[in-house]
This record gives structure tokens, C-alpha cells and sequence, in this order.
């Protein structure tokens, strides 16, 4: 059983919940500069969760109600095999029905405006006020 659900988790299930709050708990600042931005609904009201498991992958933050993922990206994201992990990880997430932004960690921290101007034009119409 899993907490307040009283859901059956699968041993695996499990394991990457375990892994995500230690993720959590372990957020670079970046991380945890954007988590600022985004937590209780501050960002358009939109819910985000961070480090959230999605199939096979524990993503960033994400919003389940628009179907935006959103990944910050240290430096070994740039070079091989990374790289192509990433790759496939987005063509995954995107065949899911998600949208996702990548921004690198230094873009979070030193640009933190342009990033939320990104994340803006990915919110749907609909849920941004007029």
C-alpha cells in the first residue's frame, strides 16, 4: 500500500518514488531557483510537481494538467552518452502527449526572466488570464 492511496505499488514503482524524493531532497539550485517560480500554483496557476516519476523516468518538474515537462540541464547533458539519453527520454515523453522545455542550469540562474517567458508561451491559452 502507498501512503494515503492505499494503492498497490509494484516493488519497481516503489524504488523510483524512493528515488525521486531523494532527488527532491537533492535539487541543484537551479532546481530549486525555478521551484521557487513554479510552487503552491504561483506560476499562472498551473500545478507543478518536481522530480515526479513519468513511466520509466523521473522528470524535473512537470504539470499533468497541461502536459508540460520541464528539464534543467547541468553540463554533462551536453556531451555523449548523455546527449542521446536525452534525446530519447523527450521523443518518449513527447509520444506521451507531453511538451517539454530544457533549459541549461546557468539560463535558470542568470536569466531566470527569459526562462519564464519560455515556460509562458508553452501554457495554453485558455489558462492564462486576460
Amino acid at each position: 500500500m502507498c501512503g494515503r492511496t492505499g494503492i498497490m505499488l509494484s516493488a519497481v514503482m516503489r524504488t523510483r518514488i524512493a528515488f525521486a524524493r531523494n532527488l527532491r531532497r537533492e535539487s541543484t539550485d537551479a532546481e530549486r531557483a525555478l521551484w521557487r517560480q513554479l510552487r503552491g500554483r504561483r506560476f499562472q496557476a498551473v500545478k507543478f510537481r518536481r522530480q515526479a516519476p513519468i513511466g520509466r523516468y523521473i522528470v524535473d518538474s512537470v504539470s499533468f494538467e497541461i502536459r508540460l515537462v520541464l528539464e534543467i540541464d547541468g553540463g554533462h547533458h551536453a556531451r555523449d552518452p548523455q546527449k542521446r539519453k536525452d534525446i530519447e527520454r523527450d521523443r518518449w515523453l513527447r509520444d506521451e502527449g507531453f511538451t517539454v522545455l530544457r533549459f541549461w542550469d546557468t539560463e535558470v540562474l542568470q536569466q531566470m526572466q527569459n526562462v519564464l517567458e519560455v515556460i509562458y508561451r508553452a501554457v495554453p491559452d485558455e489558462r492564462k488570464p486576460r
